[in-house]
């Protein structure tokens, strides 16, 4: 599972980062002139992913609400002693996630699209053995594939009332397209979030990312950076998703993000946006520094689990 992995993308990480300073600005993002169209860019009604209570269905302890699959997600509720899991399975892509015991609901994304997928609850009963303590199997047909990356969830968690939404919309007040918010939010970023080596030696297994704090203190790991540009991006209804995976030639375990907008003409770094296609943006690379080994075409990422 991706987060159980992420302790050692931080670490591999931090000796290139060690080297680097933490705000670089040599390695500023391009962007375009205004194409001077009069017209601003208007986001969409906010996405939420909320838990339907009345709607969700279950035993021993478990609540699972399936009544907003089409919008690209399913949330879960569970009571129970020890810890649990939550498998989302699609085909022949599994995804395990920690889930909270108490009674707290929480959202996943559907990352596989329409089809069938299974849902998992698993209890803990010694060591690293678990015993499925509910099942449910559903067929789903999303509005479009770019539902699962406009909303919150457990790994991208924001709410309308998070400061990174509040700040991403005063970003974006300015932009004339999808394109020039996209490149407010990144470039905010890059210029206020330094890579954070202690984080990273320290950080335990399991850790989740809270974008508010990545804001106000101004540091954070990869992790940290992905979710915050995430939140921020999908708050302001451009599609954004957070990826794990690896980078050569050192073969870094690592997140960084993939957005889409129709538009076309945007350079970051040194990969080129194209119309009508998810692209790849690396906030933490970027704003660290890294040279073009590391931040090029995007053929040396290898994407392993998308969220």
């Amino acid at each position: 599972m991706a987060n159980w992995k992420s302790g050692v993308c931080l670490l591999l990480i931090l000796g290139l980062l060690c080297g680097c300073s933490d705000k670089d600005k040599s390695n500023k993002t391009e962007v375009p002139a205004s194409q001077e169209t009069g017209e601003k860019y208007e986001a969409p009604p906010f996405a939420t992913s909320p838990f339907d209570e009345t709607a969700a269905e279950g035993e021993n302890g478990v609540l699972l609400d399936t009544s907003h699959v089409t919008l690209g997600y399913v949330a879960v509720s569970a009571s129970a002693s020890g810890k649990l899991k939550f498998q989302v399975v699609s085909g022949d892509e599994k995804y395990n996630y920690d889930l909270p015991s108490d009674g707290t609901p929480v959202s996943y994304v559907l990352q596989n699209g329409s089809g069938t997928y299974q849902f998992r609850v698993m209890k803990n009963t010694t060591g690293n053995q678990y015993t499925q303590i509910y099942r449910q199997e559903v067929e789903v047909e999303l509005q479009d594939e770019f539902q699962p990356y406009l909303r919150p969830s457990q790994f991208v968690d924001y709410d309308e009332n998070s400061q990174c939404v509040k700040k991403a919309a005063e970003l974006v007040q300015t932009a004339d397209s999808e394109l020039q918010a996209v490149s407010a939010v990144f470039q905010y970023i890059c210029d206020t979030v330094a890579y954070d080596k202690d984080k990273a030696r320290t950080v335990a297994a399991g850790y989740l990312p809270d974008p508010d704090e990545t804001l106000e203190t101004g540091r954070g790991i990869c992790f940290d950076y992905a979710a915050l540009a995430a939140a921020m991006l999908r708050s302001q209804g451009i599609p954004t998703k957070m990826i794990f995976g690896y980078v050569s030639p050192n073969e870094i375990y690592h997140a960084w993000n993939m957005f889409y907008t129709e538009e076309s003409g945007w350079v970051t770094v040194e990969y080129k946006v194209d119309s009508s296609t998810w692209e790849r943006l690396d906030p933490t690379f970027s704003a660290n520094g890294a040279d073009s080994t590391f931040v090029g075409d995007g053929t040396n990422y290898a994407d392993v689990y998308v969220y």
